[in-house]
């Protein structure tokens, strides 16, 4: 089991290495030239700039029972579909019963802005201890839950 992560601009690389260290979880951290990290636990592997460049090497990279953090929910649709385990940085869960509800509700959101001619959007609140810890716990529970599964997603 590895974790990857989809490391451009996420808020949680720390989090997840302190858990993956916990467990004694190998983590890659993917970002591509734009955002290239540094880091002493994690492989960090830079991907060329490109439209989901990224997004595609974890893709390609990740296997049956890995796990995958990202806020992508095409990334995550297609980390389930080969057998992986997906997380958000909030720390819920992506499973099969709720992707293709994420999945139409972005749809929708995106052809409502569309729509609009003029669209101000109110982005996301700012994060607190509390969401990290929340991603770690829900990073803890999914490892566990890998852990003693029989590789099923």
């Amino acid at each position: 089991m590895r974790i990857y992560v989809d490391a451009d601009a996420c808020p949680v690389v720390k989090e997840t290495e302190q858990v993956a260290k916990k467990y004694g979880v190998a983590v890659t951290l993917l970002c591509d030239t734009n955002h290239v990290l540094h880091s002493a636990y994690s492989e960090v592997g830079v991907i060329d700039a490109g439209a989901d460049a990224v997004d595609l090497a974890l893709v390609n990279l990740c296997r049956t029972g890995d796990v995958v953090v990202t806020q992508d929910y095409g990334v995550a649709a297609m980390a389930l579909g080969k057998g992986a385990y997906a997380i958000h940085q909030n720390g819920w869960q992506y499973t099969v019963e709720n992707i293709d509800r994420l999945l139409m509700e972005r749809h929708m959101a995106k052809k409502a802005r569309r729509a609009k001619k003029k669209v101000h959007l109110k982005g996301p609140d700012k994060r607190t201890r509390a969401d990290n810890e929340k991603f770690a716990d829900g990073l803890a529970h999914l490892l566990e839950m890998a852990r003693n599964s029989d590789g099923l997603v």
